[in-house]
């Protein structure tokens, strides 16, 4: 017998219950974490007849061509137990994460750009006359014209020949009220351009209003085939939502200036080919979305490579993934402001094993003359943490006028003035503010009041509550545990190093990117001060004379360090007990293989996995 399953309402019913028990008759009660629980969890209870036996005495085939890439699942149960695996596109588990932060994002953006469009009337209502509606009959174009956007495509015309043949005044009225049309709030145009089987977009469509039209892009047949397969199959909103396209997304949104209000990037790899053509995609005011997954190239691993595709050379330290999320975000500004654009972010995140950044695009050619003040140039000590942030660009304010100037340089001498070591430059990386503190706010309040729509609601809830804490305007972090490695002595207490930062009178908070980093606007002279005091409370033992610890402790600290508790040092989220950062769920979380169509040798994992998953139920 075969069985088919709209499963992106299985993800809506059932995943959204979390750690819920769900039990069907002869089994043990068990857990719904992932697609497979729901799947067999349908096999023994959806079939026709029910299954009423132990699972292991059937055969379960498994398409997860179908599955995996849309959520629908094919089913079919037979007599015996053979599981099989046929087909096959890439699928992470961790990817939920992902999608969900997406849809929050996403949610906070049309709320926002109705937000935006409503006060832009209001600003137009206060310069405009008030039109009395009887004033003038309401003018109807042609029956022969077409409309497009709302608006008819002879509208020219029409304001042409009432400027020309009536009087000024009901002239004035007919095309302020015509023009009342052009300003009117159209639904978000969305373009997924790299969709694969569409289960991105198919949620995008399903679960988040205010979107008109989900494109979904992709250059391979068999997706697409999948991708409209599982848009029939998710029935009329996503057939009246989404399209799927056979097409080369960088060809489709060069050729589609500006016309969609959202751009989600979510390649296999590095996003850099696809950017220029992105920025362009955007309409003014839009959001573009976008996720690199190259963390080894952007965090160091090649310099020359990432320095190839992004224009930024990295530098391998405990900020490196941080660095990375500025690295592409540089790189985004970079590929807008060739089109006279620029970009405001509002959220970056480092999650799991991918950065991905959330942008808005604005046109603006003087705004875009700010880039090099929002560029700097990071130098990295070789033996010690300290680093330092030389901005590209500056300003100078004269007779009312501001004038650009590079920037002074360089900010450290040759040598390390710490440890005496040399300097690593890197960069240029986005050293200005990577998240709009009020739309994190706005985000995390939409996520807790729609807990049960957010499969993974404790993650993206711990990810945005740390983001919610971080100092917005200071670029990178340090790693107390390294500060420590350094002059091999034993870790202060994060909470005694925040107070002693506190009471010295500068500013510390953590980071979503490390558990033990710190953020901090003290000098880095200052934070070795402070070092200095608590190795002289615990003592360490000696190291040859030019190791970067031994140069460091030589010297006598300037600052007396006070470690007394402040009220500023333990965040608001751990005094509540909120959770910040959580373990990963099961073991080898992270990316899954690239899409294949052949099953291989480097499937066995997945096939052990499913086959440990079937006997575990039928015991």
């Amino acid at each position: 017998m075969r069985t088919k399953f709209d499963s992106t309402l299985i993800m809506s019913t059932f995943l959204y219950i979390g750690k819920s028990q769900l039990s069907s008759e002869g089994y043990n009660s068990w857990n719904i974490y992932d697609t497979e629980s729901v799947l067999f969890w349908f096999v023994c209870t959806f079939t026709n007849p029910p299954v009423s036996l132990p699972i292991h005495k059937f055969r379960c085939r498994v398409n997860l061509s179908t599955m995996v890439g849309a959520d629908q699942l094919t089913l079919s149960v037979q007599q015996g137990f053979e599981p099989e695996i046929s087909g096959g596109y890439s699928y992470s588990y961790a990817y939920v994460n992902n999608r969900d932060m997406s849809i929050a994002v996403l949610r906070t953006f049309i709320s926002q750009r109705k937000l935006e469009h409503e006060a832009m009337l209001a600003r137009r209502s206060k310069t405009d006359p008030k039109i009395p509606d009887d004033s003038v009959s309401e003018m109807k174009p042609p029956a022969d014209s077409v409309q497009h956007n709302g608006i008819s495509n002879d509208g020219c015309e029409l304001l042409e020949e009432m400027s020309r043949d009536e009087p000024s005044s009901i002239s004035d009225v007919r095309t302020r009220k015509l023009r009342r049309k052009d300003v009117e709030l159209k639904p978000a145009r969305v373009l997924e351009a790299l969709s694969a089987s569409g289960l991105r977009a198919l949620r995008y469509a399903r679960e988040v209003e205010g979107i008109g039209l989900v494109v979904a892009l992709d250059n391979d047949k068999v997706s697409v085939e999948a991708c409209r397969r599982n848009i029939r199959f998710n029935g009329s909103v996503a057939c009246s939502k989404l399209e799927s396209h056979l097409a080369d997304a960088r060809v489709y949104m060069l050729t589609h200036p500006k016309e969609f209000d959202v751009v989600d990037l979510d390649p296999y790899g590095s996003p850099s080919v696809f950017l220029d053509s992105a920025v362009q995609s955007v309409v003014d005011g839009g959001i573009l979305m976008c996720t690199a997954t190259d963390l080894a190239v952007l965090c160091g691993g090649n310099g020359e490579v990432c320095y190839s595709k992004y224009g930024s050379y990295p530098l391998r330290g405990k900020y490196c993934h941080e660095m990375a999320l500025r690295i592409l975000l540089a790189c985004i500004e970079s590929h807008a402001n060739r089109y006279k654009r620029y970009i405001v972010p509002v959220l970056s995140v480092h999650m799991d094993f991918y950065v991905r950044a959330f942008v808005r695009i604005y046109s603006s050619a003087s705004a875009m003359k700010n880039t090099p003040l929002k560029l700097s140039y990071v130098y990295q000590c070789t033996g010690c943490d300290s680093f330092h942030l030389q901005p590209v660009g500056r300003t100078i304010s004269k007779n009312n006028s501001l004038r650009y100037h590079p920037g002074f340089g360089p900010t450290v001498p040759q040598d390390c003035s710490d440890c005496g070591k040399k300097f690593n430059m890197g960069g240029p990386i986005w050293s200005a503010p990577i998240h709009d503190q009020e739309w994190v706010a706005a985000i995390l309040a939409d996520v807790k009041s729609m807990k049960e729509q957010y499969p993974a609601y404790d993650r993206i809830c711990a990810v945005l509550t740390a983001i919610s804490e971080e100092l917005p305007d200071i670029p990178l972090f340090l790693s107390l545990h390294n500060i420590s490695a350094t002059l091999k002595c034993t870790s202060p207490s994060a909470v005694m190093f925040r107070s002693a930062v506190i009471n010295a009178g500068y500013r510390t908070s953590g980071t979503h990117v490390n558990p033990l980093g710190l953020k901090t606007d003290a000098p880095m002279h200052t934070i070795w001060d402070i070092m200095r005091c608590w190795v002289k409370n615990h003592p360490v033992k000696a190291q040859p004379s030019q190791h970067p610890g031994s140069v460091i402790l030589a010297k006598e600290p300037v600052l007396q360090a006070n470690f007394a508790q402040a009220v500023a040092s333990l965040s608001k989220a751990k005094a509540k007990k909120v959770a910040r950062f959580l373990p990963n769920p099961e073991r080898h979380w992270g990316p899954k293989l690239r899409a294949s169509r052949q099953i291989t040798g480097k499937h066995v994992s997945l096939i052990e996995r499913i086959l440990k998953m079937l006997v575990g139920i039928g015991r």
